[in-house]
């Protein structure tokens, strides 16, 4: 699904980023545990080329542990990188941040040379919950929609670490078609970017090769390996109340139902890409973007004689 959404703050929080970048001594990006290569914002990439990275799996309880360790491996693999997985809301594993920013960054420390670490990720995927949990208090705004921070904010963690916090930024062209359907079913995109009804449905193909008897569970199905995509999302919106006047199945009401359960858990831990997938629909990508360039500047044809 072809997603093109970059409202103009998104572009305020780029120029905020590469203009506090140059004083920062480590970045950390939040991922989305659920998809970290689709999470992952390659404009943020270009923008921090060079700086000490801490790469943090959000939301490792909605994810597939074995998954997770995959990504963590891949990620810790890459040069100036370190990786982990938490959940936002433990206290714990949180503070693990700190610990792996002084490792990053062994020569900061101490009043006179402070910790300067910039801290972002796309929209939703828990950035503020886990400011707060960072804090001991509530200071960030949370909520379940994309764009609730609005202005960069400095926090002070320890008596010499700083954290910049800014606003959650997409990039202006989703190139990887599954990484926009994935980012539309967690609900880092705004919901007038795409069609409920078109991403329940790539959802529900994706998920179904590992969870269908999970699914089968949920909403109390038989077999469900002879359905076709469209013929599942009419039966989930029948067992949930999704019929309109003369039993017509409200298709919409079936995907909200759909998007909603999988956002909260209640299919179970899943996560919907691997880094050997991921790498492959990169390479895709690539390859049709090349093409559409090859395209572009060959022009027009001749015109016929």
């Amino acid at each position: 699904m072809a997603i093109h959404w970059f409202p103009g703050h998104m572009h305020a929080t780029q120029k905020a980023i590469a203009k506090r970048l140059p004083e920062i001594d480590v970045v950390i990006e939040l991922l989305d545990a659920r998809l970290p290569g689709s999470s992952a914002n390659p404009l943020l990439a270009q923008l921090a080329a060079g700086k000490p990275a801490l790469k943090v799996l959000n939301k490792q309880d909605l994810a597939d542990a074995e998954r997770t360790a995959l990504w963590l491996a891949h990620l810790q693999a890459q040069p100036g990188t370190q990786a982990l997985a938490l959940d936002a809301s433990e206290v714990a594993p949180a503070r693990q941040l700190v610990a792996a920013c002084r490792t990053l960054a062994p020569q900061r420390g101490g009043m006179v040379k402070p910790l300067r670490v910039l801290i972002c990720g796309i929209p939703n995927v828990g950035k503020s919950t886990l400011i707060n949990t960072l804090n001991g208090q509530r200071i960030a705004k949370t909520g379940d929609e994309p764009g609730i921070t609005k202005n960069e904010q400095k926090i002070q963690l320890a008596s010499d670490v700083y954290l910049f916090d800014t606003p959650g930024m997409l990039w202006p062209r989703i190139a990887v078609e599954e990484s926009g359907d994935h980012l539309a079913a967690t609900g880092s995109i705004g919901r007038n970017a795409y069609d409920e009804e078109e991403v329940a449905l790539a959802l529900l193909a994706r998920v179904r090769p590992i969870c269908a008897d999970r699914l089968q569970a949920r909403y109390k199905l038989p077999d469900i390996s002879t359905l076709g995509d469209p013929e599942l999302l009419a039966h989930i919106g029948r067992k949930r109340g999704g019929l309109m006047a003369g039993g017509a199945v409200n298709l919409q009401k079936a995907a909200e139902v759909v998007l909603n359960d999988f956002r909260s858990g209640a299919w179970g831990r899943i996560t919907l890409e691997t880094p050997a997938e991921f790498a492959q629909w990169q390479a895709k990508a690539a390859l049709r973007e090349a093409e559409r360039l090859l395209k572009k500047n060959a022009g027009p044809p001749p015109p016929q004689r």
